[in-house]
């Protein structure tokens, strides 16, 4: 028996809302921990190694970047979303989905709805992203207005189902804020990867929630090994690239620990100078901050 079945069957069909009226939950899953160690020492069967020895293979296989074992795991939820939310969900297109049809079945009537102070500002810098939020009084307009196309477009998707209209044709001005419904079946290694960008500070702050609530209170309690090594190695790591790894070792050798912008400027990497605008270069500004090499103060992400 896995040595999670017991968490399993807590977790089983448990609905964690999201949002106003999404949810995730799991439906099942297959293997635990170990599971991840006997596909790595196939030639060993299962053994009696201790979870000691286990933890130490794992973080290893993380470490490593090996991911044919954790493929060995599967899990199984059905998720309630919101059409727009599930466009970015679905880009991930290693799992197995079956996704609730309007061409057989009328859509779920519910939609998304924006709170007036959860509507956010474009952000100046990143295209797809969002920073800051609009003072009460506008949010609340947009919510009225939001609330008012919603039901507008309820109402018209009824009259077309009432008038006779296929339902495949009636869904067409459906609101994106829809919610839809999917079982979603994926591997340990593919979820984590998907947990990784979802979880990132710079993903939408809708996914994010969806993806946090899968992580942490689904993935977390049923493989806690391999998730203290997803932590440490995957999500609170940090990638520095050979022109990352230049920067500091010219800074170094200034002897410029903490550095000032203008002396993080004349380290850069040439292939940055002279450019207005650099993504590479504000990535680095933004890790060697965070490390404590550069002096610089309040690098809040975008949403």
């Amino acid at each position: 028996m896995p040595t999670n079945a017991a968490e399993i069957d807590r977790l089983r069909w448990l609905k964690f809302p999201v949002l106003d009226d999404g949810f995730v939950c799991l439906v099942d899953a297959m293997g635990d921990d170990p599971a991840v160690v006997q596909a790595a020492r196939v030639s060993y069967g299962q053994g009696t190694r201790k979870v000691s020895d286990d933890r130490t293979l794992i973080r290893y296989l993380m470490r490593h970047r090996h991911t044919t074992p954790f493929e060995m795991v599967e899990l199984k939820f059905l998720v309630r979303v919101p059409m727009d939310c599930w466009r970015q969900w679905i880009r991930h297109r290693t799992a197995s989905v079956n996704e609730y049809s309007t061409r057989y079945s009328i859509a779920i009537d519910a939609a998304q709805a924006t709170p007036p102070d959860a509507w956010r500002l474009q952000a100046a810098a990143n295209r797809q992203g969002s920073a800051g939020f609009f003072d009460p009084q506008r949010g609340a307009e947009l919510s009225a207005g939001e609330r008012q196309l919603q039901e507008q477009a309820r109402a018209i998707y009824q009259q077309r189902l009432q008038a006779g209209v296929a339902r495949e044709q009636a869904r067409k001005e459906l609101p994106l804020s829809t919610y839809t419904e999917a079982y979603w079946k994926i591997d340990l290694h593919n979820l984590l990867h998907f947990l990784l960008v979802r979880m990132e500070s710079h993903a939408q702050e809708e996914i994010r929630q969806y993806a946090q609530t899968i992580g942490r209170q689904i993935v977390q309690p049923l493989y806690p090994l391999v998730w203290e090594a997803f932590v440490d190695y995957y999500q609170e790591a940090m990638l520095l690239t050979r022109l990352d790894q230049g920067v500091i070792t010219r800074l170094a050798a200034a002897g410029r620990f903490p550095a000032a912008e203008a002396e993080f400027l004349a380290a850069q990497d040439p292939s940055w100078a002279g450019l207005e605008r650099c993504r590479e270069r504000d990535e680095c500004r933004e890790k060697l901050a965070r490390l404590g090499v550069l002096a610089i103060q309040n690098l809040e992400p975008e949403i």
